[in-house]
């Protein structure tokens, strides 16, 4: 039976440089950006981290080798996501939204738009991408039938598209200087679809920082910029494009073709939420379980050796473990099988979804276990809980997309809930 729960040599060595990268520049990142009193600005600090990503190849390692990238398996991209998550999330976030970013180019490797590419290939600089769907208002419902859809318009008109909207919480969207990311794929409906179906519009056009220049000043603007309550050096703002013109060779996925593309993209990034929740949820563990052989509330023993104690410790590691296990099979599944497209995606989003609010839960324990003292800034409790409290509600929420995404496959009348596993009856 081919199931192997031991690390490959070459996932091995993807373990031992992510951790070594997260021992290194990440482990300092928080008191660096922590000295900073807005969010800007502790976004804006982690930029030299963010180059040592790129010149350690962690940004060409998200671009698939056919495209000229070293990128490799979902499960060692899972593998990298949770060392890299279990020391710095926010740092982290900024690194990993640049492969989001670049997702639709590898989903769709058009070589027509492989220059698109180059600065994410170099090795050099701090070049951000960013995938740009979320709208004020939500996307959750946005190719329901006789819905408005999305509120970000593009109109063809000559050789050039027009884009115009707002959007919201894209990660890395303004780039470092708030004047637009080296690349945005914009998730946009045409205002001319060929059909009436709501998916019949949806397109994906590419958006460089060049191309921002070569406007009209305010076509592109950041609105607002957020601060959250975890992931506080990230940037994900409230931006706006008004009549903002791209070639139209900028077109990455035509009308009627981009919907899926944003679907296979999400169902990738589905799996590597997992794998931040199961990196939080290490944290959390290793901290309470360093608090309860450190001390004993002025009992006669470590608290470790108290029964309640022990349980919520046993019981945060159980819930990490079963969720990384989740993570790699859905990861495996989603590569490789077995069953057709939709019978490999669900353990995407059940990752997505189980590991994201297993990661809530097993945090609220370990600071039960700790007590008043987990109350303590000083102490990571508190930050770790700012941390995962998002993890159920982006990249798609769990009640209004992840869920709903399941509920589809189980009212199909060829659902087959065990071929995940076992492959089609």
């Amino acid at each position: 039976m081919p199931i192997d729960f031991r690390l490959s040599s070459a996932e091995e060595s993807i373990r031992n440089a992510a951790a070594g990268f997260a021992a290194g520049p990440l482990k300092g990142a928080k008191e660096t950006y922590m000295r900073f009193p807005n969010h800007t600005e502790r976004f804006q600090s982690t930029q030299p981290i963010y180059s040592q990503a790129v010149a350690g190849g962690l940004i060409k390692g998200q671009i698939t080798p056919h495209l000229g990238g070293t990128g490799g398996s979902l499960i060692e991209a899972a593998i990298l996501v949770e060392e890299m998550y279990t020391v710095e999330p926010s740092a982290s976030l900024t690194i990993f939204s640049t492969g989001l970013g670049l997702t639709p180019l590898n989903l769709t490797a058009k070589p027509e738009h492989q220059h698109f590419l180059a600065p994410f290939l170099s090795g050099k600089g701090e070049p951000l991408a960013s995938f740009v769907f979320s709208e004020p208002g939500g996307v959750a419902n946005y190719l329901e039938e006789g819905a408005p859809g999305l509120a970000t318009t593009a109109m063809l008109d000559g050789d050039e598209w027009v884009l115009n909207g707002e959007k919201i919480w894209a990660t890395n969207s303004a780039g470092w200087d708030f004047q637009g990311a080296d690349l945005q794929c914009v998730v946009c409906r045409t205002t001319t679809p060929n059909g009436e179906k709501p998916t019949d519009g949806i397109m994906i056009l590419l958006v460089t920082a060049a191309d921002i220049k070569h406007n009209s000043p305010g076509a592109f603007k950041v609105l607002r910029h957020i601060s959250t309550a975890g992931h506080t050096a990230c940037s994900g703002p409230h931006i706006k494009y008004t009549n903002l013109r791209v070639p139209a060779q900028n077109v990455l996925c035509p009308p009627g073709t981009g919907a899926a593309v944003v679907s296979a993209a999400f169902d990738c990034t589905a799996v590597l939420v997992g794998a931040m929740s199961v990196g939080v949820m290490r944290a959390a563990f290793d901290a309470a379980l360093a608090f309860a052989k450190g001390d004993n509330r002025r009992g006669a023993s470590d608290l470790l050796k108290r029964q309640a104690v022990a349980d919520l410790l046993s019981g945060i590691k159980m819930q990490t473990e079963a969720c990384r296990s989740l993570t790699w099979k859905a990861a495996n599944s989603l590569e490789k099988g077995p069953g057709d497209y939709n019978t490999r995606r669900e353990l995407a989003l059940a990752a997505k979804v189980y590991c994201s609010e297993a990661s809530t839960k097993a945090i609220t324990d370990a600071i039960n276990l700790v007590g008043i003292t987990a109350y303590d800034t000083d102490q990571p409790f508190a930050d770790l809980l700012n941390t995962a409290m998002v993890l159920p509600i982006f990249d798609g929420g769990n009640v209004g997309i992840r869920r709903r995404h399941m509920q589809d496959l189980m009212l199909s009348k060829d659902y087959d809930p065990w071929a995940s596993t076992y492959g089609p009856l």
